[in-house]
């Protein structure tokens, strides 16, 4: 890796780090990546801090210089299915408290995580900023795309009214060790790592799969977005949308074959085509990253499927 691509110690030494959803999967790597750096780091749990109420979102951000701001109510398709208004709700809600505790607690730096939920349905392949605005978000992804979209626009609006310091990484699909497993409501490479350790470890002959394999992802290891927003706290000057990502795209089918071979399940897969498919196709350009941070990802899917597989078969069996 480029040492251009990794953060730089010097900015976070005694660095006053107050991260939102901090005790997330991607805000516990977050958290680690930056206390490594000397970073005085405060993680903020929604146990402890509802940040739909704008008196406890003004409260967490007391002090911070940086925060990084990774609260969110979120889930896969089966999950976005069965809670569309909490998904906006919620996420609207603390996207706007967020943003003006930060400017009440006289914030420096405001890094937002963004999401490529948050692009249109059928945009083109691969996925400009420019683009983000240009139709409807996937449908079962739209009350959280739609709420992603709110917080850009407060990315822009506030520096512009507030001066606030926003910006607004745009995260492929992320995946990796400490990931929700749980089949009703994970992502699609959590839920197919646990189907094919569960089939391989019981013996059984088919996995079922949800849609029809056809739709395709870019897949975003939890290491390497952990860094990216780092970086962007570090460097990032601009309210544009910045696609973080590894510009490779794979299909559904690709990645279930790829999760079998790993765990050496030797039965067949039978797909469900009644099932949603969710967005036909996502691939980020990623070059506004690469050229204004200094951004690129260095996991590849294969290392990164293999690490996830093996937390999970550690941790299944414990």
């Amino acid at each position: 890796m480029d040492p251009s691509s990794t953060p730089d110690n010097s900015f976070w030494n005694g660095k006053k780090l107050t991260i939102t959803g901090g005790g997330g999967f991607l805000g516990r790597v977050v958290a680690d990546l930056a206390t490594e750096r000397g970073a005085d780091v405060e993680v903020i749990r929604s146990a402890d801090s509802d940040l739909r109420d704008p008196a406890a979102a003004e409260s967490a951000l007391k002090g911070a210089e940086v925060v990084i701001n990774l609260a969110a109510n979120v889930g896969g398709i089966g999950y976005n299915r069965k809670n569309p208004a909490p998904l906006l709700r919620d996420n609207t809600l603390m996207a706007i408290n967020v943003f003006d505790a930060a400017v009440a607690n006289g914030v420096d730096k405001l890094v937002t995580a963004g999401s490529v939920c948050a692009y249109p349905k059928f945009t083109p392949v691969p996925f400009l900023e420019k683009n983000i605005w240009d139709g409807y978000p996937e449908e079962t992804n739209a009350p959280y795309g739609i709420a992603k979209r709110v917080a850009q626009e407060l990315t822009d609006t506030y520096r512009r009214q507030y001066e606030l310091d926003a910006v607004m990484p745009v995260l492929a699909n992320l995946y990796g060790p400490g990931d929700n497993f749980d089949l009703e409501d994970s992502h699609v490479i959590p839920a197919l790592v646990r189907k094919f350790v569960d089939a391989e470890r019981s013996g059984a002959e088919t996995v079922g799969l949800w849609g029809t394999g056809s739709a395709s992802r870019e897949f975003l290891y939890v290491d390497d977005a952990a860094r990216a927003l780092i970086m962007a706290a570090e460097t990032l000057e601009t309210s544009e949308p910045v696609n973080i990502g590894t510009a490779q795209e794979t299909t559904i089918r690709e990645l279930a074959e790829t999760i079998q071979d790993l765990t050496g399940f030797s039965g067949s897969l039978e797909w469900d085509p009644s099932q949603p498919d969710g967005q036909p196709k996502r691939t980020l350009d990623v070059t506004r990253a690469r050229d204004l941070i200094g951004f690129e990802a260095a996991t590849s899917l294969a290392d990164g499927l293999k690490l996830t597989i093996d937390y999970w078969e550690s941790v299944s069996q414990a």
